[in-house]
């Protein structure tokens, strides 16, 4: 088999397509998230705490030149993008799995030859 059968038959399985769709759809969805965090959820947050803004946030070290700044209110925002970004996946994956139909119940099993007999003994003992 050469390579490229074998890339081609590799590439072709379904897992394989279906996280290639599943990367594409996530890239495509991030700036969906960052603009609903940044424009929708956050104000109204920072309004509730006497109107901090968490991407202003963050911790001035003093330095001899310039002051270095930890803006821990980014890591806020991209906490809550996560959040947000993992509800909506959790949500998706549920409705796409309540779509799935469910696999048909197995059949009793007859019963063994052995189990009759047994039955048929039971019976007649309990005619005695």
């Amino acid at each position: 088999m050469s390579v490229i059968q074998e890339f081609k038959d590799f590439a072709m399985r379904g897992n394989v397509v279906d996280l290639a769709v599943g990367v594409i759809m996530g890239a495509a969805f991030a700036p969906i998230v960052s603009t609903l965090v940044d424009n929708i959820i956050m104000p109204p947050i920072g309004y509730l705490m006497a109107g901090v803004d968490f991407s202003n946030l963050a911790v001035n070290m003093p330095t001899p030149t310039d002051p270095v700044a930890i803006k821990y209110g980014l890591f806020l925002n991209a906490i809550i993008k996560f959040l947000i970004t993992a509800f909506a996946i959790f949500l998706l994956v549920k409705a796409l799995n309540s779509m799935k139909k469910p696999a048909p119940a197995a059949a009793d099993p007859a019963p063994t030859p052995s189990e009759v007999y047994l039955k048929e003994i039971r019976d007649l003992l309990a005619k005695r």
